[in-house]
Protein backbone atom coordinates (compact mmCIF):
# COMPACT_ATOMS: atom_id res chain seq x y z
CA UNK A 1 0.00 0.00 0.00
CA UNK A 2 0.97 3.74 -0.49
CA UNK A 3 0.16 5.57 2.57
CA UNK A 4 0.08 9.40 2.79
CA UNK A 5 -0.46 10.46 6.32
CA UNK A 6 -1.09 14.44 7.44
CA UNK A 7 1.17 16.20 4.48
CA UNK A 8 0.88 19.95 3.84
CA UNK A 9 2.79 21.31 0.70
CA UNK A 10 3.09 25.04 0.41
CA UNK A 11 4.30 27.16 -2.09
CA UNK A 12 4.94 30.78 -0.73
CA UNK A 13 1.43 31.45 1.54
CA UNK A 14 -0.47 29.29 -0.44
CA UNK A 15 -1.34 26.07 0.76
CA UNK A 16 -1.36 23.31 -2.22
CA UNK A 17 -1.90 20.40 0.09
CA UNK A 18 -3.34 20.97 3.67
CA UNK A 19 -3.63 18.09 5.54
CA UNK A 20 -3.91 15.03 3.06
CA UNK A 21 -4.38 11.55 4.85
CA UNK A 22 -5.46 8.67 2.36
CA UNK A 23 -4.13 4.59 0.94
CA UNK A 24 -3.91 3.56 -2.28
CA UNK A 25 -4.02 -0.44 -2.71
CA UNK A 26 -2.93 -2.75 -5.04
CA UNK A 27 -4.83 -3.61 -7.45
CA UNK A 28 -6.94 -0.47 -7.85
CA UNK A 29 -7.42 2.84 -9.70
CA UNK A 30 -7.66 6.25 -7.51
CA UNK A 31 -8.68 9.24 -9.25
CA UNK A 32 -8.63 12.78 -8.28
CA UNK A 33 -11.15 14.86 -9.18
CA UNK A 34 -11.59 18.51 -8.24
CA UNK A 35 -11.45 22.40 -9.84
CA UNK A 36 -8.44 23.85 -11.71
CA UNK A 37 -5.57 25.05 -9.06
CA UNK A 38 -6.85 22.90 -5.86
CA UNK A 39 -3.61 21.00 -6.09
CA UNK A 40 -4.07 17.81 -8.09
CA UNK A 41 -1.27 17.95 -9.75
CA UNK A 42 0.75 19.03 -6.93
CA UNK A 43 -0.08 15.91 -5.19
CA UNK A 44 1.24 14.06 -7.80
CA UNK A 45 4.73 15.28 -7.84
CA UNK A 46 4.35 14.75 -4.06
CA UNK A 47 4.36 11.69 -4.23
CA UNK A 48 6.87 11.37 -6.99
CA UNK A 49 9.52 13.22 -5.12
CA UNK A 50 9.78 16.11 -7.19
CA UNK A 51 7.34 18.69 -4.39
CA UNK A 52 9.01 18.63 -0.68
CA UNK A 53 6.63 18.10 1.79
CA UNK A 54 6.70 20.52 4.34
CA UNK A 55 4.89 17.82 6.83
CA UNK A 56 3.91 14.39 6.84
CA UNK A 57 5.10 10.96 5.32
CA UNK A 58 4.27 9.36 2.48
CA UNK A 59 4.96 5.42 2.91
CA UNK A 60 4.95 2.37 0.68
CA UNK A 61 5.78 -1.22 1.96
CA UNK A 62 8.88 -0.66 4.15
CA UNK A 63 10.43 2.63 2.51
CA UNK A 64 9.36 6.28 3.34
CA UNK A 65 10.18 9.08 0.84
CA UNK A 66 12.82 11.07 1.48
CA UNK A 67 16.24 12.71 -0.02
CA UNK A 68 18.21 9.43 0.74
CA UNK A 69 15.41 7.18 -0.47
CA UNK A 70 14.52 9.10 -3.63
CA UNK A 71 16.31 7.38 -6.44
CA UNK A 72 15.11 3.86 -5.36
CA UNK A 73 11.39 5.78 -4.63
CA UNK A 74 11.16 6.56 -8.42
CA UNK A 75 12.38 2.91 -9.72
CA UNK A 76 8.69 1.74 -8.62
CA UNK A 77 7.26 4.90 -10.15
CA UNK A 78 6.18 4.44 -14.04
CA UNK A 79 5.27 8.65 -14.21
CA UNK A 80 2.96 10.01 -16.90
CA UNK A 81 3.50 13.84 -16.37
CA UNK A 82 0.98 16.44 -17.59
CA UNK A 83 3.42 18.08 -20.26
CA UNK A 84 6.06 17.00 -21.95
CA UNK A 85 7.94 18.43 -25.11
CA UNK A 86 10.25 16.28 -27.19
CA UNK A 87 12.72 19.03 -28.69
CA UNK A 88 14.79 16.45 -30.40
CA UNK A 89 14.44 13.70 -32.99
CA UNK A 90 13.96 10.23 -31.54
CA UNK A 91 11.40 7.53 -33.21
CA UNK A 92 8.25 6.18 -31.06
CA UNK A 93 10.50 3.00 -30.21
CA UNK A 94 12.86 4.99 -28.76
CA UNK A 95 10.83 7.34 -26.86
CA UNK A 96 9.26 3.99 -25.33
CA UNK A 97 12.58 2.22 -25.05
CA UNK A 98 13.31 5.35 -22.65
CA UNK A 99 11.20 4.03 -20.13
CA UNK A 100 13.82 1.49 -19.35
CA UNK A 101 16.70 3.59 -19.24
CA UNK A 102 18.37 2.43 -16.01
CA UNK A 103 18.90 -0.79 -18.20
CA UNK A 104 19.70 0.45 -21.52
CA UNK A 105 23.04 -0.27 -23.39
CA UNK A 106 24.87 0.76 -26.69
CA UNK A 107 22.96 -2.30 -28.03
CA UNK A 108 19.02 -3.20 -26.95
CA UNK A 109 18.82 -6.67 -26.64
CA UNK A 110 15.66 -8.42 -28.87
CA UNK A 111 13.92 -9.33 -26.05
CA UNK A 112 13.52 -5.46 -24.99
CA UNK A 113 12.40 -4.80 -28.84
CA UNK A 114 10.20 -7.01 -28.72
CA UNK A 115 8.51 -5.94 -25.47
CA UNK A 116 8.40 -2.55 -27.12
CA UNK A 117 6.66 -3.74 -30.01
CA UNK A 118 3.98 -5.61 -28.13
CA UNK A 119 3.04 -2.87 -25.46
CA UNK A 120 2.53 -0.90 -28.95
CA UNK A 121 0.64 -3.72 -30.45
CA UNK A 122 -1.52 -3.87 -27.75
CA UNK A 123 -2.89 -0.47 -27.43
CA UNK A 124 -3.14 -0.38 -31.28
CA UNK A 125 -0.25 1.83 -32.22
CA UNK A 126 2.40 -0.27 -33.34
CA UNK A 127 1.82 1.81 -36.70
CA UNK A 128 3.64 4.88 -35.17
CA UNK A 129 6.88 2.47 -34.03
CA UNK A 130 8.96 4.01 -36.79
CA UNK A 131 7.67 8.20 -36.78
CA UNK A 132 9.21 10.70 -35.04
CA UNK A 133 7.85 11.48 -31.84
CA UNK A 134 8.16 15.94 -33.16
CA UNK A 135 5.37 14.80 -35.92
CA UNK A 136 2.72 13.22 -33.62
CA UNK A 137 -0.60 14.70 -32.56
CA UNK A 138 -0.83 15.88 -29.01
CA UNK A 139 -3.28 12.65 -28.28
CA UNK A 140 -0.89 9.93 -30.01
CA UNK A 141 2.27 11.52 -28.02
CA UNK A 142 0.34 11.01 -24.68
CA UNK A 143 -0.54 7.25 -25.71
CA UNK A 144 3.38 7.18 -26.50
CA UNK A 145 4.26 8.20 -23.00
CA UNK A 146 1.46 5.98 -21.45
CA UNK A 147 3.84 2.86 -23.20
CA UNK A 148 6.66 4.57 -21.70
CA UNK A 149 5.53 4.36 -18.43
CA UNK A 150 4.33 0.91 -18.86
CA UNK A 151 7.85 -0.35 -20.41
CA UNK A 152 8.85 0.83 -16.94
CA UNK A 153 7.37 -2.31 -15.42
CA UNK A 154 6.65 -0.58 -12.43
CA UNK A 155 4.47 -1.35 -9.07
CA UNK A 156 2.91 2.35 -9.22
CA UNK A 157 1.34 3.77 -11.67
CA UNK A 158 0.80 7.75 -11.84
CA UNK A 159 -0.87 9.51 -14.97
CA UNK A 160 -1.25 13.22 -14.94
CA UNK A 161 -4.58 13.85 -17.04
CA UNK A 162 -3.37 11.16 -19.62
CA UNK A 163 -6.48 11.02 -22.06
CA UNK A 164 -6.73 15.33 -22.24
CA UNK A 165 -5.52 15.13 -25.93
CA UNK A 166 -7.55 12.15 -26.83
CA UNK A 167 -10.43 11.45 -29.13
CA UNK A 168 -13.28 9.76 -26.89
CA UNK A 169 -12.20 6.07 -28.62
CA UNK A 170 -8.56 6.59 -27.54
CA UNK A 171 -9.46 7.90 -24.28
CA UNK A 172 -11.11 4.30 -23.46
CA UNK A 173 -8.54 2.30 -25.08
CA UNK A 174 -5.80 4.07 -22.85
CA UNK A 175 -8.10 3.75 -19.74
CA UNK A 176 -9.22 0.19 -20.58
CA UNK A 177 -5.32 -0.82 -21.19
CA UNK A 178 -4.64 0.81 -17.76
CA UNK A 179 -7.58 -0.97 -15.85
CA UNK A 180 -6.67 -4.24 -17.64
CA UNK A 181 -3.27 -4.10 -16.41
CA UNK A 182 -3.58 -3.07 -12.76
CA UNK A 183 -5.42 -6.02 -12.26
CA UNK A 184 -3.51 -8.56 -14.03
CA UNK A 185 -0.21 -6.67 -12.38
CA UNK A 186 -1.68 -5.73 -9.42
CA UNK A 187 -0.54 -1.90 -9.88
CA UNK A 188 -1.04 0.76 -7.83
CA UNK A 189 -2.42 3.17 -10.33
CA UNK A 190 -3.47 6.95 -9.63
CA UNK A 191 -4.48 9.39 -12.02
CA UNK A 192 -5.88 13.03 -12.59
CA UNK A 193 -8.95 13.25 -14.04
CA UNK A 194 -11.62 16.26 -14.93
CA UNK A 195 -14.26 14.11 -16.71
CA UNK A 196 -16.25 12.88 -14.36
CA UNK A 197 -17.80 10.04 -15.90
CA UNK A 198 -14.72 8.57 -16.92
CA UNK A 199 -13.58 8.46 -13.43
CA UNK A 200 -16.97 6.72 -12.65
CA UNK A 201 -16.39 4.44 -14.98
CA UNK A 202 -12.37 3.36 -14.72
CA UNK A 203 -11.68 4.35 -11.01
CA UNK A 204 -12.35 2.35 -8.31
CA UNK A 205 -12.10 5.10 -5.80
CA UNK A 206 -12.26 8.63 -5.94
CA UNK A 207 -10.10 11.17 -4.17
CA UNK A 208 -11.86 14.90 -4.45
CA UNK A 209 -9.66 18.22 -3.62
CA UNK A 210 -10.89 21.58 -2.51
CA UNK A 211 -8.50 24.20 -1.81
CA UNK A 212 -5.82 21.46 -1.41
CA UNK A 213 -8.26 19.69 1.08
CA UNK A 214 -9.68 16.45 0.78
CA UNK A 215 -13.46 16.92 0.50
CA UNK A 216 -14.78 13.14 -0.45
CA UNK A 217 -13.47 9.82 -0.75
CA UNK A 218 -14.56 6.23 -1.85
CA UNK A 219 -15.91 4.08 -4.37
CA UNK A 220 -17.84 6.35 -7.47
CA UNK A 221 -20.96 5.60 -6.36
CA UNK A 222 -20.76 6.41 -2.57
CA UNK A 223 -19.09 9.76 -3.81
CA UNK A 224 -20.28 11.26 -6.91
CA UNK A 225 -23.56 13.31 -6.23
CA UNK A 226 -25.64 16.39 -7.41
CA UNK A 227 -24.57 18.51 -3.75
CA UNK A 228 -21.15 17.66 -4.10
CA UNK A 229 -20.53 18.58 -7.88
CA UNK A 230 -22.04 21.50 -7.02
CA UNK A 231 -20.41 22.52 -3.88
CA UNK A 232 -16.35 21.20 -5.73
CA UNK A 233 -17.64 22.96 -8.99
CA UNK A 234 -20.32 25.47 -8.38
CA UNK A 235 -22.54 23.65 -11.56
CA UNK A 236 -26.11 22.46 -11.31
CA UNK A 237 -25.98 18.22 -12.06
CA UNK A 238 -27.83 15.48 -11.67
CA UNK A 239 -26.28 11.76 -11.18
CA UNK A 240 -27.76 8.78 -12.44
CA UNK A 241 -26.83 5.27 -12.29
CA UNK A 242 -26.69 2.64 -14.91
CA UNK A 243 -28.02 -0.87 -14.35
CA UNK A 244 -24.16 -2.07 -13.35
CA UNK A 245 -24.27 0.67 -10.37
CA UNK A 246 -22.12 3.19 -12.00
CA UNK A 247 -22.79 6.85 -11.56
CA UNK A 248 -23.94 9.21 -14.71
CA UNK A 249 -23.15 12.58 -14.03
CA UNK A 250 -25.18 14.94 -16.40
CA UNK A 251 -24.70 18.98 -15.92
CA UNK A 252 -27.13 21.52 -17.12
CA UNK A 253 -26.34 25.16 -18.29
CA UNK A 254 -26.39 28.03 -16.36
CA UNK A 255 -30.04 29.79 -16.78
Amino acid sequence: MLIAENIHVCIGSLKLADGLSFTLRPGQITAILGPNGTGKSTLLKSLFGDIPLDSGDIRYESTTLSKKSLTFWRSRFGYMPQDIHFDISLTVIEVVLLGRLDSLSLRVDDDMLKEVLVILNDMGISHLANRDIRTLSGGQCQMVLFAQALMRNPTIMMLDEPVSALDLHHQHVLLEHLRSKTKEKNYISIMVLHDLNLAAQYADNLLVLKNGQLAASGAPEAVLNAELIEDIYNVKAQVQVDPAGTPFVRTFRAE
